[in-house]
């Protein structure tokens, strides 16, 4: 699964945070209509002392990282909630393995932007929350150390594993091969949240906190649909603060910040006015 990010006073920028504001942009909050009035954002954001960013997968594709969402969205013939869980995990700790194999050696090729592909950090973001964990982080299922991992391969078995075609063949690799704790042999997993898991209660306690002081809530390449996530940015809408989404499209969040919807494209040349930092040129909308 590919998880969502929240980062704190200053927004990523990149060729990613470039597309995603040519695809569709909604400013409301709660009793206002949506808009898609840039002057009303600019004036909001100067006057921003507090701004959070909520951030997903939709950011990481620009550069070119696999999603697994939507029509097409699998590796090899599984969607990503069929490998994202503890239950996958137990029943086919290999397959798992050579499927965030996969996506960190996909990691170590691509320039920023987001997610917990730990991007943003590459990309020079502060103060950032990672709801969701870092593919770059391991927890031993055993005796529970949690260490940064950037090994490629990380482990000598998986090295060449992890193919997303669908005609690959499942390496198969005995447990006593893949990522092993250094500290007590135990089974290494990746450090993210799966499917059926809950968030961490301290990274959680500090999102919160930095939602309830807020005073710009930017909503960045993120469906909104898995919870506790999905609600965060319609709770500060619920408080007066203004919310701001970019998408390519509608999201369920969105109609929770007024009455209707209001979309449209952001042409390149606005790009370079925009009121906070984007690194790279402008990029015409295809």
């Amino acid at each position: 699964m590919l998880c969502q990010l929240l980062g704190t006073a200053r927004v990523a920028g990149g060729r990613a945070g470039q597309r995603l504001l040519q695809g569709r942009y909604v400013l409301g909050m709660e009793g206002s209509r949506p808009s898609s009035d840039m002057a009303k954002f600019r004036e909001y954001f100067a006057k921003a002392k507090h701004v959070v960013v909520l951030t997903g997968a939709g950011v990481s594709a620009e550069s070119g990282v696999p999603t697994f969402r939507g029509a097409g969205g699998f590796w090899r013939t599984w969607q990503a909630q069929d490998l994202a869980s503890p239950h996958a995990f137990r029943a086919n700790p290999s397959l798992v393995w050579e499927f965030y194999h996969y996506r960190r050696e996909v990691m170590n090729t691509k320039e920023p932007n987001p997610n917990i592909d730990e991007l943003h950090r590459r990309a020079g973001s502060t103060e950032i929350l990672e709801l969701h964990g870092s593919l770059f982080r391991t927890r031993c299922t055993n005796c529970l150390e949690i260490l940064a991992n950037r090994d490629s391969p990380i482990c000598p078995a998986l090295a060449g594993k992890g193919a997303p075609d669908p005609k690959a063949e499942d390496a198969r690799i005995s447990e006593a091969d893949l990522p092993r704790c250094k500290a007590c042999s135990g089974l290494l997993r990746p450090d993210v949240v799966w499917f059926g898991e809950g968030l961490d209660p301290a990274v959680l306690a500090k999102t919160d906190r930095e939602l309830d002081s807020c005073d710009l809530c930017l909503v960045v390449g993120t469906s909104s649909v898995v919870y506790p996530a999905a609600m965060f940015a319609p709770s500060v809408a619920s408080r007066g603060v203004p919310v701001a989404e970019f998408n390519l499209e509608s999201t369920p969040a969105t109609d929770a910040f007024g009455e209707s919807l209001a979309s449209g494209f952001l042409p390149a040349a606005e790009l370079a006015n925009l009121p906070f930092p984007m690194r790279g040129k402008a990029q015409e909308k295809a």
